[in-house]
This record gives C-alpha cells, sequence and structure tokens, in this order.
C-alpha cells in the first residue's frame, strides 16, 4: 500500500512522540508499504525530519517528506516561471524550500527593517517581489504584515503554503499558518493561491515521488478539514487519528460521504485498520 501520512498530530504532537505510531510505520514499511510524509507545517525544511523521525523510529528518506513549502517551491517553478523573487512571510524552512528551486527570496524580517529604517514602502523595501508566500512565522510582527500586504496590492501574486487556523503541540493547540494568511488576506482584500491540504495537490505531489497516483493511496491525518478532506479531493481512502485537533464529537457531526473510512485512537487500532486494509487488497 502507499500510506501518505501527515506528522503534526498523528507521528508526533510538538516534540513528543505520539506512542507507538512510528513504529507501526516501520512495520508496514517492512511489510513492503511505501510510506511518504505529508505535512501542511510551514515551518521546517524538508531535510530537517528526517533525524526527528528516524530518532522516533519512523521509516524516512529526504525524498519521503513533503512539506507545503517545498509543494508550494515546486508549483512557483512550475506554474510561474517567469517568477524571481519571492517574498517569505514565514520561517527559515520555507525560505530554504524557496531557495532550492533557484527563486530569490527576500524575507518579511528582513523587508521590515528596511521599511522602517529607510522610510520606504514595503514594496520597495521587497525588491518588487513577483510573488507573496505566506506560511507559519512565529516572529510575526505588525510590520511583516505590512510588508505582505503592501506587497500584494502592489501586485505581487499571493500563495498560502495551507490555511491551517492551529497546530498541535505537545503544549496545546497554537496558531497556525491559516491565522496568519488571515491576517495578510484581510489587510490586502486579496484572497490567495493555496497549495497545502484540503486540496488535492500536496498528496498528488507525495504520490509522485514513489510513482504511484494519490488515488491509490490511505492517507492517514488527524484534521478532519485538512487531512480528510484532502484524502477526499484526491480519491484516496482515509483513517483518522484522534490524537491531534479532531474529535470523535466532529466526526460523528460529519454527514456520511465526508466521515474517513476508518478511525482509529491510537496506535494499535491504526495497526489493526492498515492489516485489514492490506488484506482487503490482496
Amino acid at each position: 500500500m502507499l500510506l501518505l501520512v501527515d506528522l503534526d498530530g498523528v507521528v508526533y504532537r510538538g516534540s513528543e512522540p505520539v506512542p507507538g505510531v512510528a513504529a507501526v510505520l516501520a512495520a508496514r514499511a517492512a511489510l513492503g508499504d511505501d510510506v511518504v510524509y505529508v505535512t501542511n507545517n510551514s515551518m521546517h525544511y524538508r531535510a530537517d525530519y528526517v533525524t526527528r523521525l528516524a530518532g522516533m523510529g519512523a521509516p524516512v528518506t529526504a525524498d519521503r517528506v513533503v512539506s507545503a513549502p517545498r509543494a508550494t517551491a515546486l508549483h512557483i517553478r512550475e506554474h510561474h516561471p517567469a517568477a524571481r523573487r519571492v517574498l517569505a512571510l514565514g520561517a527559515s524552512g520555507l525560505e530554504r524550500e524557496l531557495r532550492d528551486v533557484g527563486l530569490d527570496v527576500v524575507t518579511a524580517g528582513h523587508a521590515a527593517t528596511r521599511m522602517a529604517q529607510e522610510g520606504i514602502s514595503g514594496w520597495e523595501a521587497a525588491g518588487a517581489p513577483d510573488v507573496v508566500v505566506v506560511g507559519l512565522d512565529p516572529q510575526i510582527t505588525y510590520l511583516r504584515l505590512a510588508v505582505a500586504a503592501d506587497c500584494i496590492r502592489s501586485g505581487a501574486r499571493f500563495i498560502a503554503t495551507n490555511r491551517d487556523p492551529i497546530y498541535p503541540t505537545e503544549r496545546g493547540l497554537r496558531p497556525g499558518a491559516g491565522s496568519i494568511v488571515a491576517a495578510v488576506e484581510a489587510a490586502a482584500q486579496a484572497i490567495p493561491d493555496v497549495i497545502g491540504k484540503p486540496g488535492p495537490h500536496l498528496l498528488e505531489v507525495a504520490a509522485a515521488t514513489v510513482g504511484r497516483r494519490a488515488s491509490d493511496a490511505v492517507m492517514i491525518g488527524d484534521g478532519l478539514d485538512t487531512d480528510i478532506a484532502a484524502a477526499h479531493a484526491a480519491g484516496a481512502r482515509a483513517i483518522l487519528m484522534l490524537t491531534g485537533v479532531s474529535t470523535r464529537e466532529q466526526h460523528d457531526a460529519l454527514p456520511a460521504d465526508e466521515r474517513p473510512d476508518a478511525v482509529a485512537h491510537d496506535a494499535a487500532e491504526l495497526a489493526a485498520i492498515l492489516q485489514s486494509m492490506a488484506s482487503a487488497v490482496s
């Protein structure tokens, strides 16, 4: 089977592993399943996940991690080949992914400093970017928002890595990239192109890394509005893990055609569901 696996809320919560999930994935990989990680998290560079996941015992290589920043960078290169300069409102992982595909990246933090010190517009401070990419920026400030909105109003294309309003950590739920996207959207009075889940694009890119189609996959995620919705959009099967943002009550309130194929409370239930799915197609 092809397993597309979300990270935050499924394999770990913040710095803490979700008990048993890495071992389940390792066992499935040993049986021949392809395991590819798909995450809307826009803060980290894809290679940063390898050491972390390997340390938990999960099967992983750098090419098996497809993040929203990576998919965003590839989207710009493929669909906007004339774009050269990008303003990145986000963390260092987003900046590195954009640079990896040959884009000239200016950070919102750098542009905000120039704007304040030189008394120039955000558009000028950012060097007239072709695209503004917005992800999760833990150091968000009013001036960084102002720069992004100014560039979009001046004609830069607006792209969001994802619209996740929250993300789970070991200390509870925190604002996600979608919260920052919403602020920029309100300030710029513009609607972004969105790359990450719940659209199918991220899953399609992930499946292609192993020569498969997203419709062949089983998506394992904790978000009904993101992971499960993306699976439905891509024609994939879906398993909801109740270890992250979504609850059983939220699941039960959905119409039947919007629910996942299965629900797992923990790693043991996940293992049993995957074995049942594998047996059904063998």
